[in-house]
C-alpha cells in the first residue's frame, strides 16, 4: 500500500527549479521527521534534506544554498524546492518518514519514487 505520494519530476535543463511534492497520510505526516533521498546510477543513496515535526532541517552539502525544503501541516504535504539544478542532480528521489530522524533504519514509509533528469 502506498502511503506517501510523490509528484513533481521530470527533465529539465541546468539552471532550472524543479519543485518536488509528497503528501502523506494524517497519522505518518504528524508522528514523523520527513525527508527526500535520492539514487543515481552507480552511486549510494543519500539524504538530500529533511525537515523535523517541529521544523528544524537538514540538507546535504551538495545542494545547500540551491534546495529548500518545507512542509504545510494543513496539506500533511512536503516539499522539495530544487533551484540551480545541476546534471549531478539526476536520481530518483523518493520521500520517506522516520522516528526521530533521518537514519535509513528510522524510516518506515517510503514513496514510490520520481525521475528527475537534468540534462542540456
Amino acid at each position: 500500500q502506498v502511503q506517501l505520494v510523490e509528484s513533481g519530476g521530470g527533465l529539465v535543463q541546468p539552471g532550472g527549479s524543479l519543485r518536488l511534492s509528497c503528501a502523506a497520510s494524517g497519522s505518518i505526516f504528524s508522528n514523523n521527521a520527513m525527508g527526500w533521498y535520492r539514487q543515481a546510477p552507480g552511486k549510494q543513496r543519500e539524504l538530500v534534506a529533511g525537515i523535523t515535526s517541529g521544523g528544524t532541517t537538514n540538507y546535504a552539502d551538495s545542494v545547500k544554498g540551491r534546495f529548500t525544503i518545507s512542509r504545510d501541516n494543513a496539506k500533511n504535504t512536503v516539499y522539495l524546492q530544487m533551484n540551480s539544478l545541476k546534471p549531478e542532480d539526476t536520481a530518483v528521489y523518493r520521500c520517506t518518514a522516520c522516528r526521530v530522524a533521518w537514519r535509513l533504519e528510522w524510516c518506515n514509509y517510503w514513496g514510490q519514487g520520481t525521475q528527475v533528469t537534468v540534462s542540456s
